[in-house]
């Protein structure tokens, strides 16, 4: 990828609101789009981009401010994490995932835990990665003196052999009790098998994991206190939370499919020999086309502002988090999943209507945003989000907190 000069961003002051991190996010996302076609070709593995994200700040947006993090919150976040995946999806994906691994800590763990692991990460710049997939219940959890050992394989993670540390959760052997833990990603036994060959996403870095004794110590268990686990209604926002970072990077890549595609037909497209227009950008089709996927998508992200900003105050008082307000909540975030999987899906396909036949090429790549959004929403049905908000409007049943809802 573009070289990029560490001191492009260290010669000037960090930024201090929402509007100044998002800035910085688009200045990021510039540098990736410059090579983001041939870079998905590639299908390399990340680093240079990890780095990038590192040197310009964004790692440690949501890190406490007086241990060298950006003090933010998850609305800018979420932001940050869609202006970066107009450019390149993977990316952004890597980087919400990576919020959402290094929040793991909060959301489940201890104060004590969490203060230590947020400073420790905005101090040391770390890239989080996660082995945390609930289909794969296959990873036990022993222990051994003042140890955890986590043995088995989870067939999906994100971050992989990029990340500085790994999120891993397991189940303690002979109970139904799941347990996390943060531990350095060279940890030994831990095996990262860089076979991820999906037809999108295809740098996050998303393989098998196998686990063979990964040691953590009983302190690094989350939310365990003498060995118990304490919880809290807290704990379950990780669905809502995790929907949300979905929904941004999916109108990401919806955003960076219209603005490519706008490029394409302004200093490319042919108009229709017998349309009786000049240019592509007078045909009265595409000029539609462009004005309905536009509406649509402002739509999306408007909503999806919204609805995170009506999270802030769950996350304001981990402690006051109500079984109520938490279901609200999943409700809200899954209506916006599915406007936002419908309008990325609709805008990613239908760029090519308004580009034509040469807009295809292998070196133009605009199938790139069609085969991630694509590949990212078959993670959850999207039925299964209207069902939980056609619930809500017909019985006011809220959803129970499980892996997906």
């Amino acid at each position: 990828m573009t070289t990029v000069v560490p001191s492009a961003w260290q010669t000037r002051p960090a930024p201090d609101d929402p509007q100044g991190w998002i800035d910085r996010a688009a200045e990021v996302a510039a540098v990736l789009s410059t090579d983001a076609a041939a870079r998905d070709r590639a299908g390399a593995t990340p680093y240079a981009e990890i780095r990038l994200l590192k040197e310009s700040g964004l790692v440690t947006l949501l890190g406490p401010a007086e241990h060298g993090g950006g003090g933010q919150r998850w609305p800018t976040a979420y932001r940050v994490v869609r202006e970066v995946a107009k450019a390149d999806g993977s990316i952004g994906q890597l980087l919400g995932y990576h919020y959402l691994w290094n929040w793991a800590a909060r959301l489940v763990g201890t104060r004590e835990q969490w203060e230590l692991v947020e400073a420790e990460a905005a101090r040391n710049t770390w890239f989080f990665g996660g082995a945390v997939n609930p289909r794969d219940n296959d990873v036990v959890v022993t222990e051994d003196g003042d140890d955890l050992v986590f043995t088995g394989r989870k067939s999906f993670s994100t971050g992989g052999k990029i990340s500085d540390v790994t999120v891993l959760e397991g189940v303690f052997e002979g109970t139904d009790a799941h347990v996390f833990a943060i531990v350095p990603s060279d940890s030994e036994g831990l095996t990262f098998h860089d076979d991820w060959d999906n037809i999108g996403q295809r740098l996050t870095e998303s393989g098998t994991v196998t686990l063979d004794g990964v040691r953590a110590p009983w302190a690094a268990a989350a939310g365990f206190v003498d060995k118990v686990f304490r919880p809290r209604v807290y704990n379950s926002l990780n669905v809502p939370t995790i929907q949300l970072v979905f929904v941004n990077f999916y109108l990401g890549i919806a955003a960076g499919a219209l603005e490519t595609a706008a490029t394409y037909t302004r200093t490319k497209s042919r108009s229709w020999l017998h349309g009786g227009y000049d240019r592509a950008v007078d045909e009265p089709y595409v000029v539609d086309a462009y004005g309905d996927l536009t509406a649509k998508l402002w739509a999306a992200e408007a909503l999806a502002d919204r609805i995170a900003q009506e999270g802030e105050k769950l996350h304001d008082d981990p402690d006051a988090v109500t079984e109520r307000a938490r279901g609200e909540f999943e409700v809200r975030v899954a209506a916006a999943k599915a406007v936002a999987t419908d309008v990325a899906l609709e805008v990613t396909s239908r760029i090519f209507e308004v580009t034509g036949a040469r807009a295809t090429t292998r070196a133009e790549g605009l199938d790139r945003f069609w085969r991630n959004v694509r590949t990212h929403t078959l993670h959850d049905p999207v039925a299964y989000k209207r069902r939980e908000v056609g619930r809500f409007v017909l019985t006011g049943d809220i959803p129970e907190p499980t892996w997906y809802s």
